[in-house]
């Protein structure tokens, strides 16, 4: 890894510092927003987030913020890009940058992660707009008979594939491999699984 992607890293698991996720589908945060009674337009979102990214005192808390695609192009109420807003306070711009999950072929019972077509450019536009690091997830889920070699294998391929790309684009990569641990085995077995 090149001395620039070393320091980006180092930097988001500094001592006593975690990562924010504000990487919220509009799907997602609109469920948030319906709990509370609030109508989630695109002004709220970005108030919301705004909101959280300049709370006195977050940058002694929080080393960087994955943030959605809507919210790496929104500026602040101010007019400045939110991406400027966290750099300012210190305080690391990332992306997420799957597209989510779908049925895994050859096995419905387990998902597989989308959006590698087409990555290698959302890296440079989100580069450009100013992301250090990248976060793409998979979900493993653990019940009989899963999850299967073919599974992890196909996961683990479209991981390292993206981790990879987010490499050559000049960008961290975050490898999120989640096991989900909702269901009636044991610990050992998540354990095993994980």
């Amino acid at each position: 890894m090149d001395a620039a992607l070393n320091e980006i890293a180092r930097a988001l698991v500094a001592p006593g510092k975690g990562i924010l996720a504000a990487d919220e589908s509009s799907g997602t945060i609109k469920k948030r927003f319906d709990s509370i009674g609030c109508e989630s337009t695109e002004d709220r979102r970005r108030a919301y987030r705004e909101m959280l990214f300049t709370t006195k005192g977050a940058a002694q808390h929080i080393s960087g913020v994955i943030l959605f695609d809507e919210t790496i192009r929104q500026k602040a109420s101010d007019g400045r890009p939110l991406v400027k807003v966290l750099e300012e306070n210190g305080i690391i711009p990332g992306i997420k940058v799957d597209k989510g999950t779908t049925k895994l072929a050859k096995s419905p019972d387990e998902l597989v992660t989308e959006g590698l077509d087409g990555l290698r450019a959302r890296l440079v536009e989100y580069r450009e707009l100013g992301a250090k690091f990248a976060k793409w997830r998979a979900v493993i889920n653990i019940g009989p008979g899963i999850p299967t070699r073919y599974c992890l294998d196909v996961n683990a391929n479209a991981l390292a594939r993206y981790a990879s790309l987010c490499q050559e684009e000049g960008i961290v990569p975050i490898v999120e491999p989640e096991v989900l641990m909702d269901g009636d085995h044991t610990l050992q077995t998540c354990y095993e699984v994980t």
